[in-house]
């Protein structure tokens, strides 16, 4: 399993890393996590599905992938002339709220409708809207190396938990979610974090207009809730009865095992520039 994992980091961080980096004259990134959420959605509603309960897995799939290209800033300044971007996230929104509903009304079992918009809904706005924070980063200054501090603050959080916490872990973080955590990976995650961070003050091309306090804050906070990120899909999966979300990704699971811990970071590490590093 520790071999599996490994050959597919090797060739999968080196993916998300061009597509990053070169992310013009096509925006290579957005397509990337358009593809990424499109497939951890998908995920996410074949678990619910085994709980007896059929969610609207098409209209799911499209409005996760209109939240995600919405964001894009290269897309935004295509449609600024004909459409207010400030009103578009709104309408999304609305829309996956509004429509669902009528939809579920055709339904000739009304039973669970009420059940299946929430999932519906759910997984629209766990998939869809909080990836959508990632492509958002791009749009800010600097965009580029916060979606890579995002990814690698990611990477080393979860790699530190996860050869500490089998290492030396003896004391449970949350039994009842997910007995293999441990406190001692969670504090190896942040110091891993942390270290990474601080790496974006060095004088490179990655370099980031933070000071060391801040640096060390944003890994801190980053490795916490990307954490928070991993135990809450963990929760899911225990409700859905399911180890992994699939097995695309040997080694790692399903696809959507590998979004739960970046999904609260992207969203942390965006307001986290907004409101205190610009």
């Amino acid at each position: 399993m520790l071999k599996k994992r490994v050959i597919t980091a090797l060739w999968g961080i080196p993916v998300l890393v061009v597509a990053i980096w070169f992310d013009t004259p096509l925006p290579w990134f957005t397509i990337l996590v358009a593809v990424w959420g499109g497939l951890a959605v998908l995920e996410f509603y074949r678990l619910v599905a085994t709980s007896k309960v059929p969610p609207l897995t098409y209209f799911g799939l499209i409005w996760t992938l209109l939240f995600i290209l919405s964001r894009d800033p290269a897309l935004l300044t295509l449609i600024g002339p004909f459409f207010d971007q400030n009103r578009l996230t709104p309408l999304l929104l609305a829309s996956a709220v509004i429509l669902p509903l009528i939809w579920l009304l055709r339904r000739e079992q009304k039973e669970k409708a009420f059940i299946s918009w929430a999932w519906t809904t759910a997984g629209i706005l766990y998939v869809g809207w909080l990836l959508s924070y990632l492509v958002a980063l791009k749009g800010l200054n600097d965009g580029r190396n916060w979606i890579l501090l995002v990814m690698f603050t990611t990477f080393a959080s979860d790699t530190a938990a996860f050869f500490i916490g089998r290492t030396w872990g003896r004391h449970q973080l949350a039994p009842n979610i997910s007995p293999k955590k441990t406190w001692e990976g969670a504090i190896a995650g942040a110091i891993g974090a942390i270290i990474v961070s601080l790496l974006f003050l060095l004088p490179t091309p990655l370099n980031l207009p933070m000071n060391w306090a801040q640096a060390i804050l944003l890994g801190l906070i980053a490795s916490v809730f990307g954490q928070l990120g991993d135990m809450v899909e963990s929760l899911f999966k225990r409700n859905m009865g399911a180890k992994d979300s699939g097995n695309l990704l040997p080694g790692h699971g399903g696809v959507l095992d590998r979004i739960d811990s970046i999904v609260f970071t992207g969203v942390v590490v965006y307001y986290y520039v907004l409101w205190i590093i610009q």
